[in-house]
């Protein structure tokens, strides 16, 4: 799913559509989705607002045994890595691959600034122009992330 939850979305479906996917994923990469790097994606499905490392902990601890910091932070760098998780850096979490794709090229976040959901969406568009930039300047981009803050129809509507 990309773009923004209506109210009444159900997010354990959004998950274990997640899950599915990310288990699909890695099999065909010969990667391992473990347990612990399972149920920090979950933890992330479960909502489209971002998680903190330390939300991340404590979700965990509900479950039972609480889990190291740096288990849940292994884990991210690998969900991470693998395109299943995104860190949005300006509140330094992350939140779940939610595009199911396996490149993502320019990645665009939209996050409203009052119920703090984040949609996921296609910046193919966007890709041309930064990469235009980068070459007019005699910069190799790695990577590149877009962030956009405002209001999302539910809110705005509301």
């Amino acid at each position: 799913m990309t773009g923004f939850p209506k109210p009444d979305h159900d997010h354990r479906a959004c998950a274990a559509d997640v899950l599915k996917r990310a288990d699909r994923l890695c099999r065909s990469r010969g990667a391992r989705l473990t347990d612990s790097r399972a149920k920090v994606l979950d933890v992330l499905a479960r909502g489209h607002q971002p998680v903190g490392a330390y939300e991340i902990v404590d979700a965990l601890a509900e479950g039972g045994q609480r889990p190291a910091p740096v288990t849940v932070y292994r884990a991210l760098d690998f969900l991470v890595s693998q395109g299943l998780a995104h860190r949005i850096e300006s509140r330094n979490a992350f939140v779940a691959c939610m595009t199911g794709t396996q490149e993502h090229g320019t990645a665009a976040f939209l996050i409203c600034r009052r119920c703090g959901v984040v949609a996921e969406v296609a910046a193919d568009e966007l890709s041309q122009p930064v990469a235009r930039v980068c070459e007019r300047h005699r910069f190799e981009a790695e990577s590149s992330v877009i962030e956009i803050e405002g209001l999302c129809g539910n809110c705005r509507d509301a």
